[in-house]
């Protein structure tokens, strides 16, 4: 989070730990409790005691992928009323109805850890909570379609199959669902991509320039910043966050472990499709077993993430105006779930 409004938390049923900078006994035996649970594997519930590190770690995380969610049907979403086909048509708006479903997963963990997902949407619409720079860059073709659901989408299946084992329970159960529907997202967008790049030379090209633009948001801003010092000092912040949460079992990987694994998954698909990658520099080693790939930008990669961008400006006016537009339906439902309430207190009575 950044800015300093944080959201309302609920006091939780359990301790909050630390008292004055020192820990009670009783706190301390709670979290030895807890790092004994972490250590053997275990899930960790919404009832258990959580030090106050994990639970903002966690509300931090699962906002922020929330928001991802929910800011990422924009780029694909402004297609739906020019897709070529019916067919294209359908499995467009079935694809973004999915993102818009993985966002509510999301707000609904979040929840479980005490916090209101009203106060997270607000902190979204003032700023001072983060989503994926990635969907901060447009959809300038229909190509642009496929080339986000298989690459962007494709990297999303290899940085969060993982989290369906994570500690904390009510997240890894909703991710279980996400990862089930990005892979098929995946899918479908190497589908298309490849009908294109097996169509006319037109297409072929529209469909290589969409790669073009989606390869660095996909390797780079999908899995974050290094965890060495070539990213500089922001990857030495982002590596210490990084090692807390393998510590927790929040995370299972690091970031450079989870980049490499998306680079060898997706070269030979790349080959498969007809289509290349725009790095020179990617060939297998068979010395490492894997394959080399380029520097990235990472310069640029944080002028990608800085506030006040266009495109970043762009997404999230468009965000506040459809959360400002829908609040009528917020009412409404509420109001029924009242009048229901109501009608069955009566009943009841």
């Amino acid at each position: 989070m950044t800015g300093g409004h944080q959201p309302t938390l609920r006091a939780p049923a359990t301790g909050q730990g630390e008292r004055g900078g020192q820990l009670h006994r009783e706190d301390e035996e709670l979290l030895a409790r807890f790092e004994a649970l972490v250590a053997a594997g275990e899930t960790v519930e919404p009832r258990d005691w959580l030090p106050d590190g994990y639970r903002r770690m966690l509300i931090r995380q699962i906002a922020q992928h929330a928001h991802s969610e929910i800011i990422g049907m924009q780029p694909e979403g402004a297609w739906l009323t020019r897709a070529p086909s019916l067919h294209r048509k359908a499995a467009l708006l079935a694809k973004v109805q999915d993102e818009a479903g993985h966002g509510m997963y999301l707000y609904s963990a979040a929840e479980t850890l005490g916090v209101d997902r009203a106060d997270l949407m607000d902190a979204l619409h003032r700023g001072q909570q983060r989503y994926a720079a990635t969907f901060d860059h447009p959809a300038l073709t229909w190509a642009d379609t496929g080339a986000i659901a298989w690459l962007t989408d494709g990297a999303a299946v290899v940085n969060q199959a993982p989290l369906t084992r994570t500690s904390y329970g009510p997240y890894a159960r909703a991710m279980r669902r996400v990862c089930q529907e990005e892979a098929f997202h995946v899918r479908q967008g190497y589908d298309q991509l490849l009908s294109l790049s097996r169509g006319t030379p037109e297409q072929h090209r529209m469909a290589q320039d969409a790669v073009n633009r989606w390869w660095l948001p996909a390797v780079a801003l999908m899995f974050g910043p290094p965890d060495t010092e070539a990213g500089g000092a922001g990857a030495a912040v982002g590596s210490a966050v990084s090692r807390r949460a393998i510590a927790w079992g929040i995370k299972q990987h690091t970031n450079d472990e989870l980049r490499q694994r998306f680079v060898d998954l997706v070269v030979p698909q790349a080959e498969s499709l007809g289509l290349s990658l725009p790095d020179p520099a990617i060939r297998w080693n068979p010395e490492r077993g894997h394959h080399d790939f380029g520097p990235i930008d990472w310069p640029c990669y944080r002028r990608a993430l800085a506030e006040g961008t266009h495109w970043a400006r762009r997404r999230l006016a468009h965000r506040e105006a459809a959360h400002r537009d829908g609040a009528w339906v917020r009412e409404a439902a509420e109001a029924y779930a009242r009048r229901d309430g109501d009608e069955t207190a009566e009943v009841a009575s």
